[in-house]
């Protein structure tokens, strides 16, 4: 064979390698992103339209569904399509009638009194109709939700708060991720772990459920060390990496298309975010004194913050979780505190992502207690003091070197709240310097991550 005819087949296998990379990159991924979302809470939809943004800018062509608690919800919110995460939805707390008792509730509470036959019957009824119903309804369930997989090519945990046991221990979100996996493993799809948070994990058996699920997984991130120290702590030792919260990245609306915002003379506005801490309606932890305490304290705030001639929006991330609590703020803000004026006090009812970024946008300053009220603040360069109820926003704002606005929510009360405050409003020159600074660096990141995770797939960049 002539020298030129080697150049020649070696040259037209270059061309034979480029073109089925080119091939490949031109094949339509198809995607599946799970979360525990669907019941309001902003930020968690917030990072799947992140991530979805972010994947479809660099394979424009990749099909992408969504594994939610509340299809419905999560298929008009996105516009894709959407499939359960388990055979039993969450169920929102309103419950109509919720005072009434019925037949089965009286009998209930009279065999309580008697613990010993109470216990046995349940354990019987556990034993005999639950067990097995449930079974069979999980099995049926997981037949469905394999042959979903089968279809993708890729599925990705993504949202912050997925490796924890606090909600509904071990057979809850441990168990529901830990399953996910397995089904992608047996159904030989890949599957990454995107920027998840972890905690609180207290269970063996949801240790051992999370530990697992990592385990088995082709890519592990997580938004911040302290979340990847408790995972190795717990027995994970695979590779993994730290990266922000894919929040941080997310594409808001431009500032040209917001209104502006109608202020006025000489009174700022405060965007005022309390959250059902404690309640023992609704949150893990249920202590009514400390809930109560905590209303106190926000109300307390507040009524100081009319008195300094601010404006109040009451407003959550989680726009049905929280619901009760802003409506019980604001009743003791107007009892207490005469703020009757809804110019002076509003509560901001609010419906989606779009429409939650604008109305921050409008506002001077932000309190909230929520992890994502810190990252939207932090998007929109709001001065933002944070009332901490987990180690996850204490993380965030030191990671901003926001710690001096950061206030444990156990033990903040108006006094405590009016100091931060007054430190923020003086210091807001540097706080927007240093969030900006700090935000484009997380986005710097961020890209680089989804870089390497969906290498571009056009042809000029191939060669």
């Amino acid at each position: 064979m002539s020298e030129t005819h080697a150049k020649s087949e070696r040259s037209r296998g270059s061309e034979m390698i480029r073109q089925a990379r080119r091939s490949d990159a031109a094949m339509v991924r198809k995607i599946g992103l799970l979360n525990h979302i669907g019941f309001g809470n902003l930020g968690d939809d917030a990072t799947e339209a992140a991530v979805m943004q972010n994947i479809k800018r660099r394979w424009p062509d990749a099909e992408i569904s969504l594994f939610s608690m509340n299809p419905p919800d999560t298929r008009s919110r996105h516009g894709v399509a959407a499939y359960p995460i388990r055979a039993e939805f969450w169920k929102r707390w309103e419950r109509p009638g919720g005072n009434s008792l019925t037949v089965g509730t009286t009998i209930k509470n009279a065999l309580r009194k008697h613990s010993f036959v109470f216990r046995l019957l349940r354990a019987v009824k556990t034993a005999t109709i639950r067990v097995p119903s449930r079974f069979l309804v999980e099995a049926r369930f997981l037949g469905k939700s394999f042959l979903v997989l089968r279809s993708l090519d890729l599925l990705i945990v993504s949202g912050g708060g997925q490796l924890l046991d606090s909600w509904g221990g071990p057979w809850k979100f441990p168990y529901t991720v830990f399953i996910w996996t397995l089904l992608a493993k047996l159904s030989r799809i890949k599957c990454y772990f995107l920027n998840v948070g972890a905690g609180p994990l207290d269970d063996p058996l949801g240790r051992w459920f999370v530990r697992n699920a990592l385990r088995l997984a082709d890519y592990v991130s997580f938004r911040d060390r302290s979340s990847r120290d408790l995972v190795q702590k717990v027995g994970f030792k695979g590779t993994s990496q730290v990266s922000a919260d894919s929040v941080c990245i997310l594409d808001s609306p431009s500032s040209s298309s917001r209104k502006p915002a109608v202020t006025a003379k000489g009174s700022q506005l405060v965007g005022l975010s309390p959250m059902a801490y404690c309640d023992p309606r609704v949150y893990w932890r249920k202590d009514q004194a400390a809930y109560e305490r905590f209303i106190d304290s926000v109300a307390s705030f507040g009524g100081w913050l009319h008195e300094k001639d601010y404006r109040l929006a009451l407003f959550s991330t989680d726009i049905w979780f929280d619901l009760k609590t802003i409506e019980e703020v604001k009743c003791r803000l107007e009892a207490a505190h005469g703020i009757p004026n809804p110019h002076m006090l509003k509560q901001e009812q609010i419906a989606g992502i779009d429409e939650l970024v604008s109305r921050m946008q409008s506002m001077d300053y932000i309190v909230t207690c929520r992890f994502h009220g810190v990252v939207f603040a932090h998007l929109l360069n709001k001065p933002v003091l944070a009332l901490s109820h987990h180690t996850k926003v204490t993380t965030l704002m030191n990671d901003l070197g926001l710690s001096k606005y950061c206030v444990d929510i156990r033990n903040c009360d108006g006094s405590v709240l009016q100091e931060t405050f007054l430190s923020l409003v003086a210091d807001q020159d540097d706080i927007k310097s240093r969030m900006a600074e700090k935000l484009a660096s997380y986005r710097q990141g961020l890209s680089m991550q989804f870089d390497q995770l969906f290498p571009s797939r056009n042809p000029s960049a191939l060669n």
